[in-house]
């Protein structure tokens, strides 16, 4: 019996459709792998064991086979979405432990293109930090125990890196998808306003999305969460859509004073863009509009969004965010977000974007920091960890631009192994509303020349 943990999404579904493999082996041989993982990466608040066992034995007697983009393929579903039969925690312990009565349209999208549920994932209490400790546990990062996996969507990010499931639903509100993704050396994409169903939170910045090994599956599940379809054929390949030469902004400015950028971080842009100038793209060094009041509306939108959402039982919750939520409440008071700031941002922003197709520049400013529960010390440390290490994704959530972190291997490592210091780099890449394609194409192009590798080292199959 083939053990399917390491093959893609692409290749499990082709396989359970085809009656090379059933559903109920991939997932046995996936569960076999959260078994031996779980407990050291913090990855999942729960594991559905029993019942993703009788799933993927029930979508084997399921006729029709042949027409499920995702026959019998395990997936991660972060906390923070309905899954029927599951309480939805949002990362506290604090919150309702009712199971869900039904799914959310996302997860009902998903089991009914035949993927199989194989567990909730880890994030840090209501997704509000970039790295990803709860009552639930630390994720740790499976390309370094002693790192971070990033946040909020770091347990997703650990499920996949680690192999124990080859795709995730994330969400991300200020990054959450894309910094995770490039911690743990993934694709990760946040679409654009629209493109998936499901009421967006923190007053319309969170979109849900993809973290995945390689481009071709993060299109295949976003497609089929969106209800079409995404190419994933590499820009200058015979089967790419649209041009073969794009016009390309590249930046390691950061969008705010007083923030810096490590040199590892904007040496894989400056690697990012020497490669994307050979392979016949227009590149040149330019630095967006950034507004000089952005990142004091994005700081209030990081405060109101989780005190809007709170709920009920916030005296239950974790110091640090009691005191996040007391914050909020008082930027509520004196200037709610309002939908005026992300009209003024596109109006800043959208004479650079008629320039240039696509913009490159870092997913983090720093380099993961250390695993821990941070839960435990104060708000102030979180909050200023946050913002040195994260503060390059939550434009883009303001300005509704689609936006993806791809994996940047050194130029001189060999195709596909790790980074020589143990840690993934990433480049994060935006465009404007509607061309996720265009996303997918020059994100598959750059994983064509110079491939990643597609998990962790020590996570290969049991």
């Amino acid at each position: 019996m083939t053990n399917w943990v390491g093959h893609t999404a692409t290749e499990i579904a082709a396989a359970v459709r085809d009656g090379t493999a059933t559903a109920a082996e991939v997932m046995a041989g996936h569960l076999d792998h959260i078994a031996a993982h779980a407990a050291g990466l913090g990855a999942f608040v729960s594991v559905r064991t029993a019942r993703a066992r009788d799933e993927a034995a029930a979508l084997d007697q399921r006729a029709g086979k042949a027409g499920l983009p995702l026959a019998g393929v395990p997936v991660s579903i972060k906390d923070t979405i309905a899954v029927s039969g599951e309480p939805t925690r949002l990362g506290s312990a604090a919150t309702p432990a009712r199971p869900q009565p039904a799914d959310h349209p996302l997860v009902a999208r998903l089991r009914a293109a035949g993927a199989v549920v194989a567990g909730l994932t880890n994030l840090p209490e209501l997704a509000i930090y970039p790295f990803t400790d709860s009552a639930y546990g630390i994720a740790r990062n499976p390309f370094n125990l002693d790192k971070t996996t990033g946040g909020s969507s770091g347990g997703a990010a650990a499920s996949v890196a680690s192999g124990m499931v080859p795709l995730a639903h994330g969400s991300d509100g200020l990054g959450s998808i894309r910094i995770p993704a490039a911690a743990c050396g993934l694709f990760g994409i946040k679409p654009g306003p629209g493109v998936l169903p499901g009421t967006a939170g923190w007053f319309g910045l969170s979109e849900n999305g993809v973290l995945a090994t390689t481009v071709a599956d993060a299109a295949l599940m976003l497609g089929v969460m969106a209800g079409r379809s995404y190419s994933a054929a590499p820009l200058g390949s015979p089967l790419a859509a649209g041009p073969d030469s794009l016009r390309i902004a590249v930046s390691t400015r950061a969008p705010g004073p007083g923030i810096g950028v490590h040199k590892d971080c904007a040496d894989a842009v400056h690697e990012s863009a020497a490669l994307l100038a050979s392979l016949e793209h227009s590149v040149e060094d330019a630095d967006p509009p950034y507004p000089g009041w952005l990142s004091a509306v994005l700081i209030s939108y990081w405060l109101a969004g989780p005190a809007s959402e709170a709920g009920p039982n916030v005296a239950d919750m974790e110091p640090r965010t009691r005191r996040h939520v007391r914050a909020g409440q008082q930027v509520l008071r004196a200037r709610p977000p309002r939908e005026a700031d992300r009209e003024r941002l596109r109006t800043a922003l959208d004479p650079f974007f008629a320039r240039h197709d696509v913009l490159v520049l870092p997913t983090l400013a720093q380099p993961a920091p250390p695993a821990r529960r941070y839960g435990n010390l104060s708000w102030s440390r979180s909050v200023t960890l946050a913002l040195r290490f994260a503060p390059m994704t939550g434009v883009w959530n303001l300005a509704g631009y689609p936006a993806a972190s791809v994996p940047v291997p050194a130029a001189t490592a060999p195709a596909g192994t790790a980074p020589a210091d143990g840690m993934p780099r990433a480049v994060q890449l935006v465009t404007t509303p509607g061309r996720e394609d265009l996303l997918f194409a020059l994100a598959a192009q750059l994983e064509r020349a110079r491939p990643w590798p597609r998990l962790a080292p020590g996570y290969t199959a049991v």
